[in-house]
């Protein structure tokens, strides 16, 4: 029997499941045209199990990566950062030998092709390509990470003229693992459930992994969500590489639903975001033809050209599309462990990782033979997006945050992270009834080399081609933040308006205005670190009140609803103690804080009833249920912006006494409670704790008799003429799929403090909708009788979310449930609506029970 006719029969074995679990042996993977140099160590030989017979774990992982580093001259290898939970991202630069000797000066010039007036200086003919291959950013689908091994081993250890070639024609860029942390809970998983007869059973235990899963990383975010918004470390530390090198193809490798077979991109035409230009799709849809060859040779089925899209730039896939390069995402059928029935015989998971690694090296075959291609693509992109800004209605755009400048430095801070110049105004601006000071506000021009990133964060955008999307299809980030912002026409720009270009940005300090006091001071709750310092407080046993009414200071300085106030007598800090407490939080928390020396203030006085004492937050984030990427979001915020413990309580624990310890308890989505344990709970509501839910939890809150909520539905249309093969996507389009809608507040209530605009931009995703209540008072947020400012959402649903409530209160007893209709926290990027997640739990317990309905 010769070689190519063993492996056709061992992958036809393998795909139909009609043979025992034999272990595949290196040559199943490898192509057999080319011979390997002996002196590059396999992955065997490093990790002692061959690959695919085990999930690899990361530590594995990186010691093979080092290790295949050490013994070959085509590869270095760097650590890029580090994850949550300390493990190392690593990046391996694999090229010839002879590009090695210059590669910095091959990676400046290939960057200088996205610079204008710079790149006609550079003959792209004698350039090579830049392919950035990156593995399993969803740590449960690890046939990517795992098919990184092999990647490495090839392109270590093949020899030949053509190998040759195709190294000197490019440099690859081999991420091994997007996601360390998800990677490592996913093989933990797997492997422990592995036995000496692998079972293929579904319901097998290894094939239903426990909550949260392994798909996200430690604080069970998504990180195929984080490209754009950058929140996670290990998507900053991978984006500074990113625009290090500006790569021609960036490969991101997933897995799907088991019975699926293998996709590659492109995805649906019509799903295409309109900044990305019809010649990127024209190119990948080329490069998906060397995908179709390779995977017609090894007998594996694919599909393109539908089910994912190229829409939201937040994904790994898409991300490239606005940066002159192409994004090619790869979904392969998931094993979910080491061999599952499925619709397509048993899928044994050496069968996938070897469909990875054939289409990561086609992925290299079309960046050699397409390399001047794509390089020119490169160049044009660029000097098309200035040509775009040139006729571009809108010429910068302009933002502040009046009252709160930590958010919009946060927003600078993704700008800069971004590669996006911006600037200081040189004098005053003033748009109808804004002011902006070069003092407090951004400019951020179009005419700059990366105009489409700035498009796709700054616009608002309502049309659309397509009504499906397969992620959200609006995130106006200003909005997001809750700015004060203005598209700059010609009429309102000009050159002469920009100041000193931000070259180091800086955290905007505070202070404590009128040094120490003797007597009390004072911070208002609009700041963003507002809550972090109250906390602070509190944990060091200072009383706090919050002021329930406007007040007015000696100096005749206007106090907001939701000021903090601190007196200095009868605290467990000395005067002095708390004079340097308040400098370091003032600085460290962005907050302005002041001494006042008199409690005769103008309005109510220092010692009135309108002055409520605050209880230090004590929080539980109910997990095991419910969504867990909503609740992890909560935790993010929670331990690492306010620095506040949060324990995440097993659902399971809501029937005891253990949640007495607790004033506040967050859920994410409906629970599957007991009867006693339902009546547990409602205990300890009446006793005075507060229950807040987000998102789908709200309606369950209200299923189960703990609010009076009354949800709203659209009216569906007539579906008479739909085809039977339209019928799921008529169905999709029937959701919400996320976008930016405005809504409008009552400042005067305590859910709503630390806001100074009655406007707020909300995130909306699914179609929870509640019918606002009788009592003006129970309705602090309602969305607007025009609510759409970003994104798609169906006539019907429209008609129906206008009016309708976006934060309730409800009491019950002496205790309070807040509903939350939208997610406050949504993928961590969305500043502006993290005070009502705060405002719920240090506010949640003062809500007058009159207003509470």
């Amino acid at each position: 029997m010769n070689k190519r006719f063993f492996k056709l029969l061992l992958v036809i074995l393998l795909s139909t499941g009609s043979m025992a679990f034999a272990q595949v042996d290196l040559a199943y993977y490898l192509p057999d045209n080319v011979q390997y140099d002996p002196a590059i160590p396999t992955p065997e030989s490093v990790i002692g199990h061959q690959v695919g017979e085990w999930h690899i774990t990361h530590d594995k992982l990186v010691s093979y990566m080092k290790a295949v580093a050490a013994a070959s001259d085509r590869i270095t290898i760097e650590e890029t950062g580090r994850t949550h939970e300390g493990r190392p991202q690593l990046l391996l630069t694999i090229t010839h030998p002879s590009n090695h000797v210059g590669i910095d000066k091959i990676r400046s010039d290939h960057v200088w092709l996205t610079y204008p007036n710079e790149a006609d200086k550079f003959d792209v003919k004698k350039m090579p390509s830049v392919v950035y291959m990156g593995f399993s950013i969803h740590g449960n689908e690890p046939s990517g990470s795992n098919a990184s091994l092999l990647v490495a081993y090839y392109l270590a250890a093949a020899q030949g003229a053509e190998i040759d070639n195709s190294l000197r024609n490019t440099v690859v860029l081999l991420d091994p693992s997007y996601n360390p942390d998800g990677l490592t809970r996913f093989s933990t998983w797997a492997n422990m459930h592995k036995g000496k007869n692998v079972n293929p059973d579904p319901n097998d235990r290894e094939y239903r992994e426990v909550w949260p899963g392994g798909r996200t990383n430690h604080y069970w975010f998504d990180l195929n969500r984080d490209w754009l918004p950058l929140q996670q470390p290990e998507s900053r530390n991978r984006i500074a590489k990113y625009h290090e090198w500006k790569p021609n193809i960036l490969t991101d490798h997933h897995e799907m639903g088991t019975n699926s077979t293998f996709f590659f991109q492109p995805g649906v035409p019509s799903r295409t975001h309109p900044l990305t230009p019809k010649l990127n799709q024209e190119l990948t849809g080329k490069v998906g033809e060397y995908h179709a060859q390779a995977l017609d040779s090894i007998g594996s089925l694919y599909y393109t050209k539908e089910g994912y899209d190229d829409f939201y730039y937040g994904k790994g896939s898409t991300f490239p599309d606005i940066n002159g390069g192409i994004g090619i995402l790869f979904e392969q059928a998931s094993s979910r462990g080491h061999a599952q029935e499925s619709a397509n015989g048993v899928l044994k998971f050496p069968f996938t990782v070897r469909n990875q690694f054939t289409t990561a090296l086609s992925t290299w075959q079309a960046a050699v033979s397409m390399r001047v291609e794509l390089l020119e693509y490169q160049k044009s992109f660029y000097k098309r997006a200035l040509r775009e800004a040139d006729s571009d209605a809108h010429k910068a755009y302009i933002f502040k945050a009046e009252k709160d400048p930590v958010r919009a430095y946060h927003l600078a801070e993704i700008l800069d992270q971004q590669e996006i110049d911006f600037y200081r105004p040189s004098r005053r601006i003033r748009l109808e009834d804004e002011e902006y000071l070069p003092g407090n506000s951004y400019i951020v021009p179009l005419k700059q080399r990366n105009y489409k990133i700035i498009k796709a964060m700054f616009e608002q955008r309502t049309t659309f081609e397509d009504s499906l999307f397969y992620d959200i299809s609006g995130w106006t980030y200003p909005l997001a933040f809750n700015l004060e912002y203005h598209e700059m026409s010609s009429r309102d720009y000009g050159r002469n308006q920009l100041g000193d270009k931000i070259e180091n940005l800086s955290f905007p300090e505070g202070q404590v205005v009128g040094g120490q006091s003797n007597y009390a001071y004072a911070f208002e709750w609009h700041g963003y670190y507002a809550p972090r310092a109250a906390n602070r407080l509190l944990s060091k046993g200072v009383r706090l009140k919050v002021a329930t009414s406007k007040f007015e200071g000696a100096d005749e300085k206007e106090f907001d609803r939701g000021t903090i106030l601190i007196p200095v007598a009868n605290q467990k800090l000395s005067a002095y103690d708390l004079f340097e407490e308040l400098q370091a939080i003032a600085r460290e928390d962005g907050l302005d804080i002041h001494a006042l020396n008199t409690g005769l203030t103008g309005g109510v006085s220092l010692g009135s009833n309108s002055f409520i004492t605050l209880e230090k937050p004590e929080v539980a984030l109910v997990v095991e249920a419910g969504s867990s990427y909503d609740i992890g979001e909560v935790w993010h915020l929670l331990d690492t912006r306010m620095n506040m413990l949060a324990t995440k309580l097993p659902v399971g624990r809501l029937g005891s006494a253990a949640i007495d310890r607790y004033n506040t308890i967050i859920i994410s989505g409906g629970l599957n409670l007991s009867e006693s344990a339902m009546e547990n709970l409602k205990r300890w509501i009446r006793n005075g704790g507060t229950l807040v839910g987000t998102g789908s939890a709200v309606g369950w809150m209200a299923r189960n008799k703990l609010t009076n909520l009354k949800s709203v539905s659209a009216k569906r249309p007539s579906a008479e003429e739909i085809a039977y093969d339209q019928i799921s996507n008529y169905t999709r389009a029937q959701n919400i799929p996320g976008g930016v809608y405005m809504s409008t507040l009552d400042l005067s209530h305590p859910m709503t403090f630390g806001y100074y605009r009655e406007s707020l931009p909300t995130f909306r995703r699914g179609n929870t909708m509640i019918e606002p209540a009788e009592s003006m008072f129970a309705n602090p947020g309602r969305y607007t009788e025009e609510p759409l400012r970003s994104g798609w959402i169906s006539d019907a649903n429209l008609e129906a979310l206008k009016g309708t409530s976006t934060i309730r209160v409800n009491a019950m007893g002496n205790g309070r449930i807040v509903s939350l209709v939208d997610n406050p926290n949504f993928r961590a990027f969305w500043y502006g609506t993290n005070k009502l997640m705060m405002n719920a739990i240090f506010f949640g317990r003062i809500v007058n029970r009159g207003a509470a309905r």
